[in-house]
C-alpha cells in the first residue's frame, strides 16, 4: 500500500509504518506545539506512539490466533486509522476467522480493563494537556474499550464485518456472506463520512473513505475466488503472450509495452528457461535512470511460479501479495502462461455474467 517503513519484525511478521502515519503524528504535534508550546507537542506525540503500540498488540491477536490455525501473516501496516494485518491465505473453515477476528477485540479489551482496574477507573479526560502519567494511562484504557467496542460493529473490513461475514458464510457460502458485510461495511463509511462532513471531523472522513475501498475491494476479492472455483492455471491463463530476454536492454521492453496490450513480462534466459518478471513500472522506473539498463537489472526475480493444474483461487492469493503476475511452467522450466489481475478480472465479469439468468422479451 504505498511507501511504507519496516519498523520491526516478529517473527515472520514484519510491522510497517504507512507514510501517512507519519504526517499524522506530525500534524497533531503540531496542533499541540501551537495551542500548548512544545512540552505538549512531546506528550501528545508519546501519547500516539503509546497507542499505536496498543494498537500493534490488538493486531498481534489476530496474528496468533491466525498463526493457531496454520495461517501466516506476513506483515502488520499500521495507518492513521489503525493496523491492518495481511493475512498469507484465508481462514479455511467460517469458524476459524470467527476466532481469529474476534481475539483482535479480544486484546483491545483486556488491555483497556487491565488498565482501569489497576488505576479504579479514572473519569475519562479529553485533553492530555499539563496531565500526569495516572490520566494518560486512563485515556490509553477507556480507548482501548472504545477501540474493542467500534472494532466490533458489523461492517467490513472492521473485526465485526468479518465475525459478519464468518456467520454468514456459514450459512450463505464466503462469496455472498462477503458481499453483505461489505454492503454493510460501505454503509456506515456512507454514515461516518456524513459525520464527518457535518461535524468537520477530517479524522471521520478518512476512515470513511478507507472504511468503503476496503469493503468494496474486499467485495471484489471474494467474487474473484467464488467465479475461480473448480478452475485450474490452465483454464484462466493467459496463453499468447510476449516474452522478453534476459540480455535485452528495456529500450526493447519498452517499444514491446507501446506494440503489445501486456503490461507484464516473462523474462527468460537463452535457453527459454523462466528467470523472473518485468512488469510496466519497472520498465518505467529502468527507462529513466538509462535505456541500456539490461532486462535482468530490472526484472523482479521472485515472480510466483505455478504448474497449469493448481486451483485458481490460490493464485489470487499469489497476486494479492503483490505480484505483478502468476507464471505458469512447464516440466521443461519454460513459461507456459501468465495470470494477472486484469484476465482474473475478466474472469470473475465472465463467471458473474454466465450466472446472471437472461431476461426474457415479454
Amino acid at each position: 500500500m504505498g511507501w511504507s517503513l519496516t519498523i520491526g519484525k516478529f517473527g515472520e511478521t514484519k510491522v510497517r509504518l504507512h507514510w501517512s502515519f507519519l504526517l499524522f503524528i506530525a500534524w497533531i504535534a503540531s496542533l499541540y506545539f501551537v495551542r500548548a508550546g512544545a512540552a505538549a507537542a512531546i506528550g501528545g506525540t508519546i501519547f500516539l506512539v503509546l497507542l499505536f503500540a496498543c494498537v500493534v498488540l490488538h493486531e498481534f491477536g489476530h496474528i496468533l490466533a491466525a498463526r493457531h490455525f496454520g495461517v501466516k501473516t506476513p506483515e502488520v501496516l499500521l495507518l492513521p486509522i489503525g493496523g491492518v494485518s495481511r493475512l498469507e491465505h484465508f481462514p479455511e473453515e467460517p469458524r476459524q476467522e470467527l476466532v481469529i477476528a474476534l481475539a483482535g477485540p479480544a486484546v483491545s479489551l483486556v488491555i483497556g480493563l487491565g488498565l482501569l482496574l489497576l488505576l479504579g477507573f479514572p473519569p475519562f479526560a479529553l485533553s492530555s494537556e499539563g496531565t500526569n502519567l495516572r490520566t494518560v494511562f486512563g485515556q490509553l484504557g477507556w480507548i482501548n474499550l472504545f477501540l474493542a467496542g467500534f472494532n466490533l460493529l458489523p461492517a467490513f473490513p472492521m473485526d465485526g464485518g468479518r465475525v459478519l461475514r464468518a456467520l454468514l458464510a456459514s450459512r450463505f457460502g464466503y462469496a455472498r456472506g462477503t458481499r453483505i458485510a461489505a454492503s454493510a461495511g460501505q454503509v456506515a463509511a456512507a454514515v461516518f463520512g456524513l459525520l464527518g462532513l457535518v461535524s468537520g471531523n477530517v479524522i471521520l472522513v478518512l476512515i470513511a473513505l478507507f472504511v468503503f475501498l476496503a469493503a468494496g475491494g474486499e467485495a471484489g476479492v471474494a467474487q474473484m475466488r467464488n467465479a475461480s472455483l473448480g478452475l485450474t492455471a490452465a483454464d484462466v491463463m493467459i496463453t499468447e503472450f510476449e516474452s522478453l530476454r534476459a540480455d535485452q536492454p528495456i529500450s526493447e521492453a519498452a517499444e514491446l509495452l507501446i506494440r503489445t496490450n501486456q503490461h507484464e513480462f516473462p523474462v527468460v534466459d537463452g535457453k527459454g528457461v523462466l528467470r523472473g518478471g518485468l512488469a510496466r513500472a519497472d520498465i518505467i522506473k529502468a527507462l529513466h535512470r538509462d535505456p541500456a539498463t539490461p532486462v535482468l537489472d530490472a526484472m523482479q526475480s521472485s515472480v510466483p511460479v505455478v504448474t497449469a493444474n493448481l486451483n485458481a483461487d490460490q493464485l489470487v492469493r499469489h497476486l494479492e501479495e503483490r505480484a505483478p503476475m502468476v507464471v505458469v511452467t512447464g516440466a521443461d522450466g519454460r513459461p507456459a502462461g501468465i495470470v494477472t489481475w486484469d484476465n482474473m478480472l475478466e474472469l470473475m465479469m465472465i463467471e458473474k455474467a454466465r450466472a446472471r439468468p437472461s431476461a426474457g422479451l415479454g
